[in-house]
């Protein structure tokens, strides 16, 4: 499998409250270099996270010890600019398995949903409530059903649903990207080409 199935996800969250946060923002050009999937977590955010002397700066919330988790809650206009596969590359590897924003630029959703990072668009009014319940208390968890298309802010009564295209929603499922989608079918792919005239 491409990456571990998605199912259920119960998680605290990570708030970075930024609108239009940008591909280069997510990682710099200057990392772009690798073609492997691997050790761009190390540079998520880079220019937010460190210093010109590679020290981590204090304000910034990956740098906080006490917001932590698998869900990264952003600002409207997720991961706007380049089309760079690398920047959901780089979410997936710091560990987040999930971003929820109040609205994502196509080609990073599509990026997002093709390496196992769920991208969840909720309400501008919902995301708000989010932001509020983790500030309030940063254990607060969110509860994400994908297969329900549900998020619950855990402890309240308080959740919505969100949208996603089905095909993607049945590989995240089942932990596929397109070629493991493609080798599950090959018989019937075989079949349909061997029944089917030139």
């Amino acid at each position: 499998m491409a990456y571990d199935k998605f199912t259920i996800l119960e998680s605290s969250a990570v708030p970075l409250p930024i609108e239009n946060i940008d591909t280069d923002q997510i990682i710099p050009a200057r990392f772009l270099k690798a073609t492997e999937r691997k050790d761009f977590g190390d540079n998520l955010f880079r220019d937010w996270r460190y210093d010109s002397n590679n020290n981590p700066k204090k304000d910034f919330v990956l740098n906080n010890p006490k917001f932590k988790g698998e869900i990264l809650v952003g600002g409207k206009n997720f991961g706007s600019g380049s089309s760079r596969e690398h920047a959901a590359w780089s979410v997936y590897d710091y560990g987040f398995r999930c971003v929820v924003s109040s609205f994502f630029a196509d080609i990073f959703r599509n990026n997002c949903l093709n390496i196992g990072v769920l991208p969840v668009q909720v309400t501008s009014k919902f995301l708000e409530e989010i932001f509020n319940k983790i500030y309030e208390n940063p254990k607060t968890k969110l509860n994400i059903d994908l297969n329900k298309q549900k998020i619950k802010i855990i402890g309240t009564n308080l959740s919505e649903s969100f949208d996603i295209n089905e095909y993607k929603k049945e590989n995240m499922l089942h932990g596929y990207d397109d070629i493991d989608y493609l080798m599950n079918i090959k018989d019937s792919i075989e079949i349909f080409a061997k029944n089917t005239p030139l």
